[in-house]
């Protein structure tokens, strides 16, 4: 008699606050057309800046249809490019793109979410059956799902549970762009402090995340492992490239779980926690690079 495998379905919601002024990033945006919340092509991050890919979600509506503000911001552009409507809207580190419309608002126009900035046209659409929204967002110049951060959506994925644990659902605080590499507190963040071992004041490039040795590290969002080697200051170090310039490094590992040229998905398991370099005990060093960069980790996740 033949077993079923039987798929279990997790659902994750997501929990943001709510930004209070235009300067703040946006953690939930509201649906920018009333209505079923339908979506048409889904996101589909480009591999680099310049490949082919879908850099934001199409939301099915129809002519003069009212577009709302996902969130609270400021107006940064409303016009036309190459013939087609466009308004595009900053909410702090991150921005919300909308187009094919007919805008209602001016820039450095400051606007509420559910505010009206423009109606819904047909020229310009990317579906060809129904008029529909193109909606995009931003952080910085990655572009990024979304759906992520849409109020009353959620995540689903398929668990074969005679296959490897799925990794934890992490909560994203900031930007969404990556989650969490381990679950733990920060032990030492991003910026200018005294080197506990050389005692030199010097950069310090990344966030620490107190964690015991051998707990599961894992990657922060999908991408392709670009190096693997060990470095006397970092340690067992891993490092993953994401589209358009961004990479995150895992530093003072025990141990890899993935190997140069591997690709790699968010949230799988990459490595373990250790403490191998210039480290004083357990915990991982998070870094976030954009094009060589390094950036302050906590703005992305």
């Amino acid at each position: 008699m033949r077993t079923p495998i039987a798929i279990v379905a997790i659902l994750t919601g997501y929990l943001f606050a709510t930004a209070p002024a235009a300067s703040a990033d946006a953690h939930e945006w509201e649906w920018p057309i009333a209505g079923t919340h339908e979506v048409g092509r889904p996101f589909d991050a480009p591999a680099t800046e310049y490949s082919a890919g879908h850099r934001g979600v199409d939301l099915p509506g129809e002519t003069g249809d009212a577009v709302t503000a996902v969130a609270d911001g400021k107006v940064a552009f409303a016009g036309s490019v190459a013939g087609v409507g466009v308004v595009v809207i900053e909410h702090g580190h991150t921005q919300s793109t909308y187009q094919p419309v007919t805008a209602a608002v001016k820039r450095g126009q400051s606007v509420r979410a559910g505010t009206p900035i423009g109606t819904l046209v047909q020229r310009g659409s990317h579906c060809l059956s129904r008029p529909c929204l193109h909606l995009g967002r931003k952080v910085g110049e990655l572009y990024a799902d979304p759906l992520e951060l849409m109020r009353g959506s959620s995540q689903i994925r398929l668990v074969n549970p005679l296959g490897a644990p799925p990794a934890p659902p992490f909560a994203r605080a900031g930007s969404g762009v990556l989650i969490q590499p381990v679950n733990g507190p920060v032990a030492s963040g991003f910026g200018m402090r005294v080197h506990p071992i050389t005692g030199v004041r010097k950069l310090h490039d990344g966030t620490d995340f107190g964690v015991p040795c051998g707990t599961r590290v894992h990657a922060a969002a999908r991408g392709v492992v670009r190096s693997v080697y060990f470095n006397a200051g970092y340690g067992l170090r891993l490092i993953i490239k994401h589209p358009g310039g961004l990479e995150t490094s895992y530093n003072h590992l025990s141990r890899y779980a993935a190997a140069e040229g591997d690709r790699v998905d968010a949230g799988q398991t990459i490595g373990y926690a250790g403490s191998t370099g210039y480290s004083t005990g357990c915990h991982l060093h998070f870094m976030v690079t954009v094009k060589g960069r390094a950036t302050d980790p906590k703005k992305w996740l």
